[in-house]
């Protein structure tokens, strides 16, 4: 698993990501958003001629990114004069779909042989304050004055512009589901420092639902959130301080920080074939990990640098990766030392998220990838179904062959590497369905439901 590699949405996992392009991606990042700046005039969600929708995004590179609501998805590579071709998902091979994009403001598209316009849209840009930083935000409104659901976009440990990679922003208004998009602070249009300080995220998310409630006025009908990845941490938290209807979490966690990582190496471990008594040692060189970045690269040098001298010459060392140990891995004390400004974020590593969602009396949505690596899923599951059985208004959705963003894979020859193909069918369309019921109605794809008593009583048969 490489961690920096282009993924769905952008949205990394819920920590290492930020890590990873604070350390290592800078240079990845800024041609992305250079990219964009020359190809957003074809930036826009297509009615297609057959009745169906095809949403245009800036992607990695020089490239675009289609999506569909049905979960398919490609990259577009420009060959000139409007043409552009796709690959499969983020495989990079090519798929057999032509795209023709018009000039810049023509609002046209043929998509693999079916004709489509842009897909016009009520929108407000705006800012909005919240503990002294001052927010970018956008409302995205379906056309018309009638009162519609509107989401709350609320994102993870990227430090990208939500405004610009976020597609929901527009897939969600052509399905007649609002959406109100912000940049966190530190990122993109918003000013203030880049955090992780979930009880400040949150207060930022309070602020955003309350922006988009003023400038949708009589047009705002049900509102909540939906949050990715770190988002998962900071969603319930703002619903437990502003009442909202709803709250979506997709690939969340229902464990700390710390907890997290202990899972990723754990998995990974065994999904590498190593024993048990190999992956408890792998475990024990995590805690050490686990200590000196909970302490700020201040404390617990000592007993890391010894676990890793016992360990370093172990067969099963060069795979130890977890969502964070494998960063600190190559660094003596001194340079971790030296490395500590960069991630001074407030991260709360040992926050445990169960007397929240305990505590919680908001309808929420829970949907997790059986395969998620970078997120493992298996303890959230347990946890949120124990809510449910608790009589808590949980719904759980598992896709049992998505990975973290809630893609669909096929596993490289030789490398083992994961390459996302789609996303799950019928995600999408969950999303949409619990924004406006809060609830879910019928089957998504292969997802394994459970829904808490009052929501299993209303989507039984009819006896």
């Amino acid at each position: 698993m490489t961690i920096c590699r282009p993924g769905p949405e952008r949205l990394g996992n819920a920590t290492i990501y930020a890590f990873c392009v604070a350390a290592l991606c800078n240079s990845f990042v800024a041609p992305v958003a250079r990219a964009a700046e020359t190809m957003d005039c074809h930036i826009g969600t297509y009615r297609l001629s057959d009745g169906g929708n095809v949403d245009i995004a800036p992607s990695d590179g020089h490239t675009l990114r289609w999506r569909r609501f049905d979960g398919t998805t490609g990259a577009l590579t420009e060959k000139g004069g409007g043409r552009w071709t796709s690959s499969y998902g983020w495989t990079g091979r090519p798929d057999g779909k032509a795209v023709q994009l018009s000039e810049c403001g023509a609002g046209r598209i043929n998509f693999d042989g079916v004709e489509g316009r842009r897909v016009r849209f009520d929108v407000t840009d705006t800012t909005f304050t919240s503990h002294g930083a001052t927010l970018a935000g956008r409302l995205i409104l379906p056309k018309g004055t009638g009162v519609v659901p509107i989401v709350i976009l609320v994102h993870g440990a990227e430090h990208d512009s939500a405004r610009q990679f976020n597609a929901l922003q527009r897939m969600l208004p052509a399905e007649k589901v609002g959406a109100f998009v912000f940049d966190k602070r530190g990122t993109g249009g918003s000013d203030g420092s880049y955090s992780q300080d979930f009880n400040l995220l949150a207060d930022d998310a309070v602020a955003a639902m309350r922006e988009a409630k003023r400038l949708s006025g009589r047009r705002a009908g049900r509102i909540g959130y939906q949050a990715g990845s770190q988002g998962g941490w900071v969603a319930p938290l703002a619903a437990n301080r502003a009442h909202v209807d709803f709250v979506i979490v997709c690939f969340g966690l229902a464990v700390s920080v710390i907890d997290e990582d202990q899972q990723e190496v754990a998995i990974e471990m065994r999904e590498k074939g190593h024993s048990s008594a190999d992956i408890a040692s792998a475990l024990e060189v995590a805690r050490a990990a686990e200590t000196v970045i909970a302490s700020g690269f201040t404390d617990g040098f000592g007993p890391f640098d010894a676990v890793r001298a016992k360990y370093k010459d172990a067969p099963w060392y060069k795979d130890l990766h977890g969502n964070y140990t494998y960063f600190l891995l190559p660094y003596s004390e001194s340079q971790l030392r030296d490395m500590s400004a960069k991630f001074r974020w407030g991260t709360p590593f040992h926050y445990d998220p169960m007397p929240t969602l305990r505590s919680n009396t908001t309808p929420q949505l829970w949907i997790l990838g059986e395969e998620d690596y970078e997120a493992p899923s298996a303890e959230t599951s347990r946890r949120v179904k124990s809510l449910i059985a608790d009589g808590l208004p949980f719904t759980l959705a598992v896709y049992p062959r998505a990975e973290h963003g809630m893609t669909l894979f096929e596993t490289a020859a030789g490398t083992g590497e994961r390459l996302s193909t789609r996303y799950a069918p019928e995600y999408f369309a969950m999303i949409k369905d619990f924004a406006r019921f809060g609830e879910l109605r019928g089957v998504y794809g292969d997802a394994e439901l459970t829904r808490s008593k009052g929501e299993a009583r209303r989507n039984s048969p009819v006896q």
